[in-house]
């Protein structure tokens, strides 16, 4: 019996599924078969075409097309030059939200976890439901969680940059 997170629990609304994620494990399998497995720590949402912050809010692209998909699928991105940013699509296809995974385990900062995982524009487009070198296993429900604005998004103004879509625990 798997407890890998299925295609139900990521096609529901992004602010519903942020506080729900936190400690489910990421399960990511190296290419030497090392396997990581590290509780999600913190994520920040981005919700649709009217988020300032997201990238979806001047339409689809070449770029952002995977956030209107269906939920479950991997959304990178690389930013600076030189950080890939994971990011896992949630909610109805046509409806592009997503959560950036800030935290795993002891790491902190979205650049940081990729790096840790071994994550790279090729996972651009997998599907975390099927997927056989990354996903997410159901966990018991953080209990104590803080939320707070996101972070480096004031290019967005308000009130994007104050709303509070960073979910820690």
């Amino acid at each position: 019996m798997s407890d890998r997170l299925d295609r139900t629990f990521f096609g529901r609304d992004a602010l519903i599924i942020a506080p729900e994620i936190l400690g489910k494990v990421l399960v990511r399998v190296l290419p030497d078969g090392t396997r990581l497995l590290l509780p999600v720590t913190e994520v920040e949402v981005y919700r649709g075409l009217d988020d300032r912050a997201s990238h979806a809010s001047r339409g689809m692209t070449e770029r952002n097309r995977v956030m209107f998909g269906q939920g479950g699928i991997i959304y990178m991105y690389l930013i600076y030059g030189m950080h890939w940013m994971l990011n896992i699509v949630t909610g109805d296809e046509g409806g592009p939200e997503a959560l950036l995974i800030r935290g795993v385990g002891e790491t902190s900062g979205p650049g940081r976890v990729t790096r840790l995982l071994a994550l790279g524009k090729d996972f651009y487009g997998e599907d975390l439901t099927s997927s056989t070198r990354i996903w997410l296993e159901n966990r018991p429900a953080v209990e104590n969680f803080t939320t707070g604005p996101r972070v480096g998004i004031n290019y967005s103004g308000e009130p994007w940059i104050s709303m509070p879509w960073r979910f820690r625990c």
